[in-house]
């Protein structure tokens, strides 16, 4: 059985293509997320550095988006912005999360 694997794709942005990376992203995660696709989230870093964290349902499913024609989104939303992207691919060896109440 396998299990779900985080990527993890992340460059240095440089400051006044930061807005325009923003809102990249923002308008790709409009679009129907790919199947297998948990969760997705952009994370800031100091000194321009960023991160978009994917967590996938497998590697399979990882696997058919980096196989797709154009390649993953990820790495292209970093080079669109000048920015040159590194991968890192992630099993999940353990995972918890906390019920958060309301208010």
């Amino acid at each position: 059985m396998t299990g779900q694997v985080l990527s993890e794709v992340s460059a240095v942005v440089a400051p006044e293509r930061e807005a325009g990376f923003v809102a990249a992203y923002r308008e790709l995660v409009t679009r129907p997320l790919p199947d297998g696709l948990v969760r997705t989230e952009l994370l800031r870093g100091q000194d321009g550095r960023w991160r978009i964290q994917s967590l996938w349902r497998d590697r399979a499913a990882l696997d058919v988006v980096r196989a797709a024609p154009g390649g993953p989104p990820a790495p292209r939303l970093f080079r669109e912005v000048g920015a040159d992207p590194a991968l890192a691919v992630f099993e999940v060896e353990v995972h918890r999360v906390a019920l958060v109440s309301p208010g």
